[in-house]
């Protein structure tokens, strides 16, 4: 048996299975001995909780770092990309300059780009400062989010201050006054001007490999898609509540009547890059891919310096970015387990082939890991996936 990959893993799905038994790997329970070990976030906290205690040996990798969160739950994301800001700040970077209304404007590639997180507070610590702003302009809509949960859950909209007063006065339960991170909310001005196609609201679901933080070498998958809401979009505010107007994930979108089983909602995106160089012109729309880029390649680097760069670790994200009718893009999260789970045929293809790609650069030659290699693979095991950052 020597020389086969022994695999274990606790999200029973096809699209990872399939791949694992491809590659002629064994499957182990997580009590043997195995190499390569595809974990849920909850798993991953427990084989580095300090209690445990447990150690990894060099043949042994994990396709999460054990403090992943820093980027994937949405207040320490923000927390940290405010925090590398004023560092660029302090040394004077470029990337740190300001424009009269002390809006940041990072230079990218000859192009100025302002902030690419939305105006974001955390509830409860924040909320003298987020009243603050809510009064400066009273008309707008914000977006409320718990900081722990996936797939839309618990998400509301507001646009007037006694909503925001009678949710504290709702959750008087311990959360709201012990400011447990458990029940923290973030609360982030709301996109109302997104670019919409066929008058939906769409949003693009972009996978992201990191391979090593420091150096940071990081790739982005080509064959990202945009989902998009099953009700046209309106900013009318009658229909805040009207979460299939609003929130462009799968798992609230399916529950719309209007919801297409056979392509799910989704588009590739090369096909909204070809529809955004027909509509808008082919500049225009490289700039925005271009600042896509830089705007993940910018997150990572935020992140970076408090990431456990643990090296039996690798990590694929999935990014979700929401683009303005100005063709800006936003960063809105970083999903730590972007969903493995096919609601179309074309899903269950290109879920796979990420897989196979993902695979191909973390375990390479699907030889048993040795973590002591340099993680750095030769162009042609690429596949779908193109270098965004090769720090060496």
């Amino acid at each position: 048996m020597a020389g086969k990959v022994k695999w274990v893993t606790d999200i029973e799905k096809s699209v990872l299975i399939n791949n694992f038994e491809k590659r002629g790997w064994v499957q182990v329970t997580e009590s043997e001995d195995w190499n390569f070990y595809w974990m849920s976030v909850q798993t991953i906290r427990n084989v580095f909780s300090v209690e445990t205690g447990y150690r990894l040996s060099d043949d042994q990798i994990v396709n999460h770092f054990p403090n992943h969160y820093e980027l994937t739950r949405k207040d320490l994301m923000v927390k940290n990309i405010k925090r590398y800001r004023k560092e660029l700040e302090k040394e004077g970077s470029p990337l740190a300059e300001k424009d009269e209304n002390g809006k940041y404007l990072y230079l990218a590639r000859g192009l100025y780009l302002s902030d690419f997180v939305p105006v974001t507070y955390m509830l409860p610590a924040d909320y003298n400062l987020f009243v603050e702003e809510f009064r400066k302009s009273p008309s707008s809509t914000w977006i409320m989010k718990p900081c722990g949960k996936a797939q839309g859950k618990g998400i509301f909209l507001i646009n007037k201050l006694s909503q925001i007063k009678k949710w504290s006065r709702d959750s008087k339960t311990s959360s709201f006054v012990s400011q447990s991170t458990k029940e923290a909310y973030v609360i982030s001005l709301y996109i109302n001007n997104p670019l919409l196609i066929g008058g939906r609201k769409f949003d693009l679901r972009l996978y992201v490999l990191v391979s090593t933080y420091r150096p940071l070498r990081c790739y982005m998958y080509k064959l990202g898609f945009c989902r998009f809401c099953t009700v046209k979009y309106t900013p009318s505010t009658s229909e805040l509540d009207n979460m299939f107007v609003h929130l462009t994930n799968v798992a609230i979108q399916k529950h719309g009547e209007d919801y297409n089983h056979i392509h799910g909602g989704k588009w590739t995106v090369s096909n909204l890059r070809l529809y955004l160089e027909s509509t808008r012109g082919r500049e225009v729309t490289s700039k925005l891919f271009d600042e896509i880029h830089w705007i993940i390649v910018q997150s990572l680097k935020a992140v970076a310096p408090v990431m456990n760069n643990d090296k039996h670790c690798f990590e694929c994200y999935g990014y979700d970015i929401i683009i303005d009718d100005k063709l800006k893009p936003w960063l809105i999260e970083v999903n730590a387990s972007p969903s493995l789970t096919s609601s179309t045929a074309n899903d269950r293809i290109l879920k796979y082939n990420l897989i196979n790609d993902t695979l191909n650069i973390a375990v390479p030659n699907g030889e048993i890991p040795d973590c002591k290699w340099n993680k750095a693979p030769p162009k042609e095991v690429l596949g779908n996936y193109e270098i965004l950052s090769q720090e060496s």
